[in-house]
């Protein structure tokens, strides 16, 4: 039997052990995390929909309604007329034909990957992807190979050395650990050249990015086609909980039919579709909230810049200072716990070996001044 003991001790000598922090106050800047209260620059809640008064009400009312739990898998029983309004919507609010909403944005990138690859096919997959489109190639069964990242030389030259019935470009919209974005545009031309799937994980794109918040897809151009698939996550900007895949009407039918972590999985409450439904109306009428929220990505990074503190190259929410080692990034978030900020250390196996960091993420319900508390207290502890 392994000796779990051990293995946890060394975890914390190496400092990659993690902990978990109670919190008993919804999603905001300040929050009672821990029995104290801190300002909060950890979550992904980037339009502050998560405590928002009308998803709350939308999600109340539903509950009331149809109940807590959906009772069943989509294919059972457990598909409300409120999943089928919020597929429709989502579909719309992309441009896609039709969408198809799964439990996680885990199980969507689990479920795609495995029901469009298998042996004998290839994926061509970023190295700094999410952890989900990862395991979803691993677990396919199909030829993987990795490009470096945003490398489009060396993905056309893997693409043009490896052929297969079946290929797919896998990659994240906005990279979840660095913020930076995928050329989408030149990924797309690749594909359509090299007749390969595209797949976008955008989880931190919609809602933020683009002038009508459809994100990276809509920053780059890039219109929906028959090859291109789209998942999106409504745990993040949209405040709420879930995930769905949008793309041509063939191909979320051939998913309903074949996607393993859609089948078989109980759906989602009905109440959290109907507070997802209530989300994406503020996101689409509320283009002010965007705005806020770049107005204060411009200023975090303007001021650290002033104040000397290194950021890696972002436009997005995401925000990150690249420590080093382990034990930086935990004693420097530990010390900017105990000033009253709550900045998550990303260590390996998150990101590579030798750039742990602090990832730091912005919603637009913080204030400039809350801002500058945290760069302050950063430049305090050089």
């Amino acid at each position: 039997m392994r000796d779990f003991q051990t293995e946890l001790n060394l975890r914390k000598q190496q400092y990659l052990y993690r902990s978990r922090r109670l919190t008993t106050s919804p999603q905001a800047p300040l929050m009672q995390i821990d029995g104290r209260e801190v300002i909060s620059f950890c979550s992904n809640d980037y339009l502050g929909l998560a405590n928002h008064p009308a998803v709350i009400e939308a999600f109340q009312r539903t509950a009331s309604e149809m109940g807590v739990g959906a009772g069943a898998a989509h294919l059972i029983n457990g598909h409300s007329h409120y999943h089928h309004k919020l597929e429709g919507a989502l579909a719309e609010f992309v441009g896609a034909e039709r969408a198809l909403l799964f439990s996680t944005g885990y199980m969507a990138n689990l479920g795609i990957v495995q029901a469009l690859a298998g042996r004998g096919d290839k994926i061509f997959a970023d190295r700094l992807n999410h952890a989900s489109l990862i395991d979803g190639a691993r677990l396919s069964g199909a030829r993987i190979h990795r490009y470096s990242h945003r490398d489009l030389s060396a993905l056309e030259q893997l693409l043009d050395q490896h052929s297969a019935k079946q290929r797919i470009i896998m990659t994240d919209g906005v990279f979840s650990m660095d913020g930076d974005i995928a050329p989408l545009s030149e990924l797309m031309r690749l594909a359509n050249s090299h007749d390969a799937w595209l797949l976008v994980d955008d989880a931190h794109g919609l809602g933020v990015l683009g002038e009508n918040g459809r994100g990276s897809l809509e920053t780059a151009a890039v219109l929906p086609q028959e090859n291109l698939i789209l998942m999106g996550t409504l745990g993040k900007a949209f405040g709420a909980a879930g995930a769905f895949v949008a793309g041509s009407e063939a191909l979320i039918e051939y998913l309903i039919q074949t996607a393993r972590t859609y089948i078989f999985t109980t759906a989602m409450p009905a109440a959290t579709a109907a507070a997802a439904i209530a989300s994406l109306k503020i996101i689409q009428t509320e283009p002010q909230r965007r705005a806020r929220l770049n107005h204060l990505i411009a200023h975090f990074r303007s001021q650290a810049i002033a104040l000397g503190i290194g950021l890696v190259e972002s436009s997005t929410p995401i925000q990150c200072v690249i420590c080093g080692d382990s034990r930086s990034a935990v004693d420097v978030s530990q010390n900017l716990w105990d000033a009253g900020f709550l900045v998550t250390a990303i260590r390996p196996p998150t990101v590579p070996k030798g750039t742990a960091r602090l990832r730091i993420t912005l919603s637009s319900e913080h204030s400039e001044a809350q801002i500058d508390q945290l760069l302050a207290t950063m430049k305090g502890l050089d």
